[in-house]
């Protein structure tokens, strides 16, 4: 495991942040990793001629998702509150944040995804959140994914826990564009649309967009951790779920 889980590099003289997952290949969006993705947008959001952010990541896959250990009764109020504080970071970001995906990008990957503005994904991706599948569901998923692709197609996968492939993630409008190299789509995308703007203006724009999904999103974020906390982690079945999963074993579901 390499000493840092994160590569910042602010590059285009101030105008492009890359933040890339540095853990392959399951790039776990834990504790460490949440750490260090907070800290580079704290740094960097907003500069002042800042015009997007990149988030990318090393290896053949975006993320596995969340640690699940770090799930469990004993640390999973101070990681989905700090998990959430990263979600808000991204959803606020007045930089546009450009996601490029390969791979698998399940579960807390596809919240930080969804959290930016613009998705780019190879065709050989794919999209899911498979937490109801451990007995829990995914809060941050539960406010974005509605906002991003509408109730019902939302409702699907976090009610499932399937996932889904790049192209169908394309036509339901969870995907943006499909590349090849979705880091070269990106950065073109960057070129050609947000390097030659003001980056002044473009925060205002970025703004004036987001307004009251910004809004939403706050609000109902705090709604749903309170209820993952204290009536989801109160059940036999979530701590079952996770604990099956984390010993490698069918879980066994007394629906309480």
């Amino acid at each position: 495991m390499g000493a840092t889980p994160l590569h910042v590099e602010l590059e285009k003289d101030g105008a492009l942040l890359r933040l890339r997952l540095s853990r392959p290949k399951a790039n776990i969006i834990d504790a460490a990793m949440i750490a260090a993705l907070r800290a580079a947008l704290r740094d960097h959001l907003p500069g002042a001629r800042l015009r997007a952010v990149l988030l990318e990541a090393e290896g053949p896959h975006f993320s596995f998702g969340a640690s699940v250990e770090e799930h469990l009764p004993g640390t999973c109020a101070a990681m989905l509150s700090e998990l959430h504080a990263l979600i808000l970071q991204l959803v606020e970001s007045t930089a546009p944040v450009l996601a490029a995906v390969r791979g698998q990008c399940l579960g807390g990957g596809l919240e930080l995804a969804a959290a930016g503005h613009l998705i780019f994904a190879a065709p050989g991706a794919m999209f899911g959140q498979p937490e109801i599948k451990l007995g829990v569901f995914a809060p941050a998923a539960s406010c974005l994914l509605p906002e991003r692709i509408g109730p019902s197609r939302a409702a699907d996968l976090l009610f499932s826990g399937r996932s889904i492939g790049a192209e169908e993630a394309l036509r339901i409008g969870l995907v943006d564009a499909l590349h090849d190299d979705p880091s070269v789509a990106a950065l073109a995308y960057f070129e050609e649309h947000l390097a030659p703007r003001s980056a002044g203006s473009l925060r205002i724009a970025v703004h004036a967009a987001r307004f009251d999904f910004v809004a939403r999103v706050r609000r109902k974020l705090g709604e749903v951790e309170r209820l993952y906390l204290k009536e989801l982690m109160a059940t036999h079945d979530a701590v079952e779920g996770l604990t099956a999963f984390i010993a490698k074993r069918p879980p066994v579901w007394e629906d309480r």
